[in-house]
C-alpha cells in the first residue's frame, strides 16, 4: 500500500451528495487528510463525508473565494488540494502528484496547475472554452491563497513564487443536466453582475452585443470548438449568451444605483 502524501484533501460542500463519493474516492488514495466545510447541506452530503473519515467542519457560505479561504485555514498540512464535490482528481494526475512529491519540491514553488476536462451534456470537452482549462488546485498555502472573487475565484500566488504544470487531468462534471446548468450560469452572471456594477462599471450597447460575438468567434471557430460536435457548439452558444446577459445585468443594476 502506497503511504500517502502530506497533503490536505480540502472541499466545500452543500447538497452534494450526488457526486461526492467520487469525488473523495479520489483524494483520499493520496491525501493524508480530508477536510470538508458545508454549509448546512440537507442531503446525505455530511454522511458520505463521513463514511470517508473526512474532517466535516460546519461554516455558513457568503461566496466562493471566502468559503474556500476558510477551508484553506482548516488544513493540518500547508500543502493542499482543493476539489469542487462535482470533480475527480484523474489517475495520470494522481501518479504526477506522487511523483512530484516523491522529490524535493523548491522553496519558490507555490504550487502547480493542471489541465481541467469538463464535461457538458455526456461529452468530455476537448476544445473551445473547455480545455485545457488550466487550474490551480494543488498549493502551499503559505505561498498562495484563493482570491476574493465571489464567483470564479481562482488561486493567486504571492510575489516571489511560481506554478509548475503538471500532467493529467482533472475531471469536471459540470451539470447533471442543461436545465442545472443554466440555471447555474444565471446565478453565477447575477453575482458578477453586482460586483462590476459596485466597481461602477456600466457597460455600453456595443459591449453587451459584441462580447458574446467574440467570444462564439474565438471559442468555437479559433479554438476549434466546432471539434466537439454538437455539445460543443450548444456549450459555446450558452456561454456567449450568458456573457450577453452578464454586461445586460450589470448595465441595469447601475442604472437601477443612479435611480436610487
Amino acid at each position: 500500500m502506497k503511504r500517502k502524501l502530506p497533503i490536505s484533501g480540502v472541499l466545500i460542500t452543500f447538497n452534494a451528495a450526488s457526486r461526492l463519493e467520487q469525488a473523495l474516492e479520489s483524494l483520499t488514495s493520496f491525501c493524508q487528510e480530508l477536510v470538508v466545510v458545508d454549509s448546512g447541506s440537507t442531503d446525505n452530503t455530511v454522511n458520505i463525508a463521513n463514511r470517508f473519515n473526512a474532517r466535516v467542519i460546519q461554516h455558513p457560505f457568503e461566496d466562493f473565494g471566502t468559503q474556500k479561504r476558510f477551508a484553506v485555514n482548516q488544513a493540518s498540512h500547508d500543502w493542499v488540494f482543493c476539489l469542487d464535490a462535482d470533480e475527480e482528481v484523474s489517475t495520470p494526475l494522481k501518479n504526477a502528484i506522487e511523483k512530484q512529491f516523491s522529490q524535493s519540491i523548491e522553496n519558490n514553488i507555490a504550487g502547480f496547475e493542471n489541465a481541467r476536462c469538463n464535461t457538458f451534456l455526456g461529452r468530455f470537452l476537448k476544445y473551445g472554452e473547455g480545455y485545457p482549462d488550466l487550474n490551480c488546485r494543488l498549493f502551499h498555502r503559505q505561498r498562495a491563497q484563493w482570491s476574493n472573487d465571489k464567483v470564479h475565484e481562482k488561486v493567486q500566488t504571492k510575489p516571489n513564487f511560481k506554478l509548475h504544470r503538471l500532467q493529467g487531468d482533472l475531471l469536471h462534471f459540470s451539470a447533471d443536466s442543461l436545465e442545472h446548468y443554466i440555471n447555474k450560469q444565471n446565478r453565477y452572471t447575477t453575482i458578477q453582475a453586482n460586483e462590476l456594477a459596485n466597481q461602477g462599471k456600466q457597460p455600453n450597447v456595443f459591449k453587451i452585443i459584441g462580447s458574446p460575438v467574440t467570444r462564439f468567434i474565438k471559442f468555437y471557430v479559433i479554438k476549434l470548438g466546432f471539434l466537439d460536435g454538437w455539445q460543443g457548439l450548444i456549450h459555446i452558444s450558452i456561454g456567449s449568451f450568458f456573457c450577453m446577459i452578464k454586461y445586460a445585468k450589470t448595465r441595469s443594476i447601475s442604472h437601477k444605483k443612479q435611480e436610487n
